[in-house]
């Protein structure tokens, strides 16, 4: 059997993956060891730069359950659990979407099967083996076992990855086993809770914010009131012994009263579930050591993990490994890539991993107890009143200080960046730039007064999508974008010159292919 890309992994970032292969007309297969999508909870929500790339290909609504597009949060958040005010920021990059992780894999499921994907559940990858042209994989299935020849395989499958393993990449890092979370959903005093702000107003301790992390001398505190679901409550201990001893709730009370001093009636759930009652004790992060291997790829959790993070910054992550994968496959196997554009891949999403390790041991050593820790504390929240720190956090936290080399030595500052929210003006009437990106095709954006870059590039709508408009408020006069939604290059000036346009007609080529003169 024969098809284009295997998808070892049918969580979020593989679903999202198979979305992207389809979009950009590939065909691929995913194979899923798990008889059905699993209920247990994971990940409360997404936050950052991801909410607006769902946005961009027009799952954001279907998430949210609303029309409306997603919306910075200007007002406050946390570095490290201390506060970080984003009202000193003119443009905030925090965008956060709380959504159970189980809700994300239906919606991406619904989609993908709409694309015509095909998901082969309880088909777990055992074996594989690779070749000039194709990636032989030897799949397991309670029906027998079966060989599946494909073009590329791609590893979606977690942590401990049997693609990885496989392909023989090596995992690298850090295994901590000082720290113990405890996390459980639970029932609290209706009258704990302020009406206008959600906090926890806990007796003899003070108010607690929703969802964002509380650190004391002895530990650390949250309480996330999820919508539609009973709030979780999580705990952080340090150099706690070990314990075989299953969760409970009694175990819960008595981490809180360690870490907040005082007792907090904690009661069981309201509902059916699933319900969180776990205790997690040690962590890893870890990054492979390579992100490829000739037709083998890696996305998310498969190519790295972080402790002390949760699964939400991880899977954020992920899903963006999977877009800025995605389309450069389908070039690929549609014949239409440039030399190397698999090669930006890793030398893309490497970097972006290795600045999450920065965001999470830069945020763990800012919660660990200890005088030190206090005193540093004492100076990051003198440095947080500077508007230009929280402005490199907020990037930090968002994934919005990554930056891809798109080749041009001195370009506009947008480029290589994601692109910026634009309301437009176009011949067909008022529209977003995000609504302009469903098809995950590259876009040219010509905001110019005669539109002159539509027609010197008219021939190639072919592959290149170009859209004439003009901007509700100042912006760029023109942007290539990317299918991941990430600006290959703009230009400011009213009618561009014809230095910039050579330079356009090479960002085409480079991510675009074009080798042939009558096309590019």
């Amino acid at each position: 059997m024969i098809t284009d890309v295997v998808i070892a992994g049918g969580g979020p970032n593989g679903l999202m993956l198979a979305c992207e292969l389809s979009l950009a007309g590939a065909r691929p297969v995913v194979l899923e060891r798990l008889p059905e999508t699993s209920e247990e909870p994971k990940a409360n929500g997404l936050l950052g730069q991801v909410v607006r790339m769902l946005d961009h290909r027009g799952l954001h609504e279907r998430l949210s359950d609303s029309p409306a597009p997603p919306r910075p949060n200007s007002a406050y958040f946390m570095f490290g659990a201390l506060g970080l005010d984003l009202s000193l920021l003119e443009d905030s990059p925090v965008y956060a979407l709380p959504v159970p992780q189980r809700r994300i894999v239906q919606v991406l499921q619904e989609r993908a099967v709409e694309l015509g994907v095909e998901i082969r559940r309880e088909h777990e990858v055992v074996g594989m083996s690779q070749d000039d042209d194709a990636v032989t994989v030897d799949v397991a299935t309670p029906g027998g076992a079966y060989r599946l020849r494909a073009r590329y395989l791609v590893g979606a499958d977690g942590a401990h990855s049997a693609t990885r393993k496989l392909s023989g990449i090596g995992f690298p890092g850090v295994t901590y086993d000082r720290m113990t979370v405890c996390s459980a959903h639970v029932n609290l005093p209706a009258d704990w809770v302020d009406p206008a702000t959600g906090a926890l107003n806990v007796p003899g301790y003070g108010a607690v914010l929703p969802f964002l992390p509380h650190r004391t001398e002895h530990g650390g505190f949250s309480y996330a009131p999820m919508p539609g679901h009973p709030p979780l409550v999580s705990t952080t201990e340090w150099d706690l012994p070990r314990t075989d001893a299953p969760m409970t709730l009694e175990a819960l009370r008595a981490s809180v009263r360690r870490v907040l001093g005082v007792d907090v009636p904690l009661g069981a759930p309201d509902g059916p579930g699933p319900h969180v009652l776990r205790r997690l004790t040690g962590g890893n992060t870890r990054v492979a050591d390579r992100f490829a291997d000739g037709r083998v790829f890696l996305i998310g959790d498969a190519a790295h993990v972080y402790a002390a993070t949760g699964g939400g910054p991880g899977l954020n992550l992920g899903l963006q490994d999977a877009v800025n994968l995605g389309w450069k496959l389908a070039a690929v196997i549609g014949g239409s890539a440039p030399p190397g554009l698999l090669n930006s891949y890793e030398a893309e999403r490497r970097p972006a991993a290795h600045r999450m390790i920065v965001n999470a041991q830069a945020q763990s050593a800012l919660i660990a107890p200890g005088g030190d820790v206090t005193g540093l504390r004492e100076l990051f929240t003198e440095l947080l009143r500077d508007q230009s720190t929280v402005q490199r956090l907020a990037e930090l936290i968002a994934g919005a200080d990554v930056r891809y080399d798109m080749g041009e030595p001195e370009a506009h500052p947008l480029t290589g960046r994601f692109a910026p929210d634009m309301e437009l003006h176009t011949p067909a009437g008022p529209v977003r730039l995000a609504e302009l990106t469903r098809t995950a095709r590259p876009l040219l954006l010509d905001l110019t007064e005669r539109n002159s870059l539509a027609r010197t590039l008219g021939l190639r709508h072919d592959y290149l999508d170009i859209v004439t408009a003009r901007p509700q408020v100042a912006a760029p006069t023109a942007l290539l974008l990317r299918p991941d939604c990430y600006v290959a290059w703009a230009s400011a000036s009213p009618e561009p010159d014809p230095t910039e346009i050579e330079a356009l007609l090479a960002a085409v080529r480079r991510w675009f292919g074009g080798d042939d003169p009558a096309r590019v």
